[in-house]
């Protein structure tokens, strides 16, 4: 049994196609795209937009039960010290939160995450085993005397995800689970040391440059980051500054064959992606640059440099963050907004973005984000005229 469908366009994960027919076997797995003269009878013919399911590269779903509950525009240190200090509700409210978020994602198209974790309370729902996911176990501790007690407890958040997560689905694996730096003004060079030797920790993540006041903590030792450590009762009086930016500082600790997903990046500059370029001459480091708009906006009302990314990298990919910083968890919702903001952007780059950039970032790309014969990547109809929701097909 096979189902045939067409549309005004086909996004195959990398271009539009046009007069093309998608067939896939009834449990979606692609068997080819062809020509309509070839396709023969019983063909959907929709319209809009087929495309692959929407890849989310950067999510808190533990954070979920924190919608509406942090105002808009507060800016980084105020939304950062909100969720350390006022994220404890009951497990059973946390629980409902993260499965209406999950049935959002469903919803909305995405079938796959990069999942922060700080904690097992995803767990459950992740056994169910309707999307697939990395697990980035977040490791923070800015004083170097906390270092190795604060990377032992990620640690074994790491074992519990590996061995926690029983997927009741005949042949599905266990989800990809490793250790990450929370952000640069979060963890100490001793932490930083211990992610990179970490064996077989080859997939990370790192939330960078959100703010101005990132920069200027790292460049000057000065600006709204002493707040931010003042108020969480952290001595700081050992750190010096390096005299360069937030990236500056960050990336030489790490020295092996990586992927690092870099978020938000509001205020890198061409000068950090070439410092980047010269760090990593040989590629056994990888970058990948996660956008998230939305969560943008809502922190702190401001957009990185799209066009400036462009320019150096290919790289790119998309994330919804949290419900505590967004009002929804839908990466058509974030093309919507960079397309709103930045009108040059062709559609297709974003949905490239939004499907094979995303896989490959997450590396699941053997099976997801592209139309192409033996993968079961979702199939999604979209409305690129009015922005309805999206209609998820398969």
């Amino acid at each position: 049994m096979y189902r045939k469908f067409s549309a005004d366009k086909i996004f195959n994960g990398y271009q539009f196609l046009q007069q093309q027919v998608l067939i896939t076997d009834i449990d979606g797995v692609i068997v080819e795209i062809v020509d309509e003269k070839e396709a023969g009878d019983d063909v959907e013919k929709l319209n809009g937009i087929l495309c692959p399911g929407f890849i989310n590269a950067h999510c808190h779903l533990e954070l979920s039960h924190m919608k509406g509950h942090i105002p808009k525009h507060t800016g980084l240190v105020d939304f950062v010290l909100k969720v350390v200090t006022e994220r404890h509700y009951a497990e059973q409210e946390i629980f409902d939160a993260i499965e209406n978020a999950e049935d959002e994602m469903l919803q909305n198209g995405i079938v796959a995450v990069g999942d922060i974790c700080n904690n097992t309370l995803t767990i459950p729902q992740k056994t169910k085993a309707r999307l697939q996911y990395h697990n980035f176990i977040e490791a923070s501790g800015f004083l170097p005397a906390l270092a190795k007690e604060r990377f032992d407890k990620s640690l074994e958040i790491l074992h519990k995800y590996r061995s926690g997560i029983q997927y009741p689905v005949s042949g599905i694996q266990h989800p990809a689970s490793s250790i990450c730096p929370h952000a640069p003004y979060s963890v100490s060079p001793g932490m930083f040391g211990m992610i990179n030797d970490l064996p077989n920790n080859n997939l990370l993540t790192i939330h960078n440059q959100e703010t101005e006041a990132e920069n200027e903590f790292f460049e000057k030792g000065t600006g709204d980051f002493l707040r931010l450590y003042k108020q969480m009762g952290i001595d700081i009086s050992f750190f010096k500054p390096s005299n360069k930016t937030s990236l500056q500082t960050w990336l030489p600790y790490f020295t092996k064959e990586q992927t690092i997903i870099l978020v938000h990046n509001v205020v890198t500059t061409a000068n950090d992606i070439e410092f980047l370029r010269l760090q990593t001459p040989d590629s056994r480091l990888q970058t990948v640059f996660c956008l998230c708009p939305n969560a943008n906006l809502y922190i702190s009302n401001t957009l990185p440099d799209v066009n400036m990314l462009m320019k150096y990298t290919e790289n790119i990919v998309l994330g919804t963050d949290s419900l505590a910083s967004n009002d929804a968890l839908s990466i058509w919702d974030e093309i919507q907004t960079l397309q709103k903001n930045f009108k040059e952007i062709d559609l297709a780059i974003l949905l490239k973005w939004a499907t094979s950039n995303g896989a490959k970032a997450l590396q699941m790309e053997n099976n997801l984000g592209s139309f192409e014969k033996g993968k079961t990547p979702g199939v999604l109809l979209l409305d690129d005229k009015d922005y309805e929701k999206v209609k998820r097909l398969i």
